[in-house]
C-alpha cells in the first residue's frame, strides 16, 4: 500500500466509524507498511582525480549507489577519494589498479569512467561487456574510430552509456535551446564557439622520476610511452597530444556541443583548422591558440580559443570568455556558462532579453541532474539526454578539428569518413602500444 492508498483507507475508514458506529468492531487496525529503499547500484569508479570524485560525489548524493570499487593507477588519487567516500557513506569500496580485476572481481551496474582522454574507449567497451551501465567522461575518444566502437558497443550490449556533457541539461542551456528553436532569434547563419583565458609562455619543467605511488606505464597505457614529466600528472595532461587533444578537444566539447544540440544536422560537411603555438615555451605541445571552421549545409560555425592575452573586450563575466555567440536575422543570441544566455535584438529599439544560470555549488556544473537522467534512463531503458551517440558526434566535431590541423588542409567528412584523402582517414585511428589492442 503506498501513502496515497494509505491516505484514502484511513479516510474511509474514519467516516465509517462516525457513520456506522455498529462496524467498529470489524475494523481491524493494520500495521504501518515501510517503503522500500531505493534500489543500490553496485556503483565504481575509474578515474580517482579530483573530478572523477566529483562525479561520484553526485552519484552517492543521489542515494541509489553502493561504492563497491576505486579503481586508479596513481595509489594517491585512490587514499584521497577513498577519505571522501568514507566522508559520504559507510560503503567501503574495494581499491584496485586495474580497471580489468576490479570488473572481474567486483562485477559493477555502474561504471565512471574519469581517467584521462586516452583510456575512456579501452575502459568503457570493458565495462559494457562485462555488463556495467556507463558514465563516461567528454571528450569520450582520443580517435575518431574508438569513439565509433564506443557507440556500437552500447548498441550491442543494450546498455546505457551517458556522456559527461552535463551542459545538456543545465536549465539555462535548455530554456536557451528553447528560445533558439522556437525561431525568436530569426533564421541562424552562423554561430561562433570560444574560450579566451589570458595566460604566458611559461616555462619548462624537466622530465623526472615518475613518483613510486604512480604506475606511470599503466597511465600511458595504449598510448606512446614517453617520460614522466609533472606536468603531465596530475591535471595537465590536456596539453600533451598523446593523451588528449588540446583545448578544443576539452572546453571545445561542450561548447560545440551546444552548436549540434541546437541544429538538425548531425555532422559538418567540410573542416578547416589552423592554429600552432604563438606564445607557450612549455612542455606541452597543444596548440596554444586556434581556429576551426566547420561548413554545414545551411550554416557557418567557427570555434576559436586562446590562452594567452585574454579576452577582455568579450567578457561576459568578470572572469571568463567563453561560449557560443548564434547570429541570426533577428539578433545575437550569447550562450554562456555562469551568466547564463542572452539575446540582443537587431532591433535596437527592442529590449535585451537575459536568463539567468542555474548551477550547483560547488562546481558551478549540473552534474547531479545528468546523473538523475541516468538513473532514470537505466530503470527506464530510454535514451539519455547525452547518449554516447550524441557524445560521439559532439568529440567528433574537436577530433576533425585537430586532424585538419595536423594535415595542414581541409577534410570533407560523410559523417563516418573523409572522403577523397586516403592519408586522412589513417587519422581516424592509431597505432596502439604493446599488449593492447585498438576497439572495432
Amino acid at each position: 500500500m503506498n501513502r496515497t492508498d494509505f491516505l484514502k483507507t484511513s479516510a474511509l475508514a474514519g467516516a465509517t466509524l462516525i457513520t456506522d458506529p455498529l462496524q467498529v468492531r470489524a475494523i481491524v487496525p493494520r500495521a504501518f507498511i515501510t517503503r522500500k529503499p531505493a534500489q543500490k547500484y553496485r556503483t565504481a569508479l575509474v578515474g580517482s582525480g579530483w573530478w572523477g570524485t566529483n562525479i561520484l560525489r553526485c552519484a552517492v548524493q543521489a542515494g541509489e549507489s553502493k561504492v563497491v570499487a576505486l579503481c586508479d593507477v596513481d595509489s594517491r588519487q585512490l587514499k584521497t577519494a577513498s577519505d571522501e567516500v568514507s566522508k559520504l557513506t559507510s560503503d567501503k569500496p574495494k581499491l584496485y589498479k586495474d580497471y580489468r580485476e576490479m570488473l572481474a572481481a567486483e562485477k559493477p551496474e555502474i561504471v565512471i569512467v574519469a581517467t584521462p582522454d586516452h583510456w575512456h574507449p579501452l575502459i568503457a567497451i570493458a565495462a559494457m561487456q562485462a555488463g556495467a551501465h556507463v558514465y563516461v567522461e567528454k571528450p569520450i575518444s582520443h580517435t575518431i574510430n574508438e569513439g565509433k566502437a564506443m557507440v556500437k558497443t552500447a548498441r550491442q550490449t543494450g546498455k546505457i552509456c551517458q556522456v559527461g556533457t552535463h551542459r545538456r541539461i543545465s536549465p539555462h542551456n535548455v530554456s536557451g535551446m528553447e528560445f533558439l528553436k522556437s525561431g525568436k532569434a530569426g533564421k541562424i547563419g552562423m554561430a561562433r564557439a570560444f574560450v579566451s583565458y589570458g595566460g604566458g609562455p611559461g616555462k619548462a619543467v624537466p622530465d623526472a622520476e615518475a613518483p613510486k605511488e604512480l604506475d606511470w606505464n599503466m597511465w600511458c597505457g595504449p598510448a606512446p610511452l614517453q617520460p614522466y614529466n609533472p606536468m603531465i600528472h596530475p591535471k595537465g595532461f590536456r596539453g600533451f597530444l598523446n593523451y588528449a587533444n588540446g583545448t578544443l578537444g576539452d572546453w571545445g566539447i561542450h561548447w560545440l556541443d551546444q552548436i549540434l544540440w541546437w541544429t538538425d544536422e548531425k555532422y559538418p560537411r567540410k573542416v578547416y583548422s589552423t592554429g600552432g603555438r604563438a606564445i607557450k615555451q612549455d612542455n606541452t605541445d597543444a596548440p596554444d591558440h586556434q581556429v576551426a571552421t566547420y561548413e554545414f549545409e545551411d550554416f557557418t560555425v567557427v570555434w576559436e580559443h586562446r590562452q594567452f592575452a585574454g579576452n577582455n573586450a568579450e567578457k561576459t563575466m568578470p572572469n571568463q570568455a567563453v561560449g557560443v555567440y548564434f547570429y541570426g536575422t533577428e539578433g545575437t543570441f550569447h550562450m554562456g556558462w555562469l551568466d547564463g544566455w542572452t539575446f540582443y535584438p537587431a532591433d535596437s529599439k527592442k529590449p535585451v532579453i537575459h536568463q539567468d544560470a542555474q548551477l550547483n555549488k560547488p562546481d558551478d556544473q549540473n552534474i547531479a541532474q545528468l546523473w538523475a537522467n541516468f538513473l532514470d534512463c537505466i530503470k527506464t531503458n530510454k535514451t539519455p539526454v547525452s547518449d554516447i551517440e550524441i557524445g560521439y558526434r559532439s568529440t567528433n566535431m574537436a577530433l576533425l578539428g585537430m586532424l585538419s590541423m595536423k594535415l595542414g588542409r581541409s577534410v570533407d567528412w560523410d559523417g563516418d569518413k573523409i572522403l577523397n584523402d586516403p592519408e586522412a582517414n589513417k587519422l581516424l585511428s592509431r597505432a596502439y602500444r604493446g599488449e593492447w589492442q585498438y576497439p572495432v
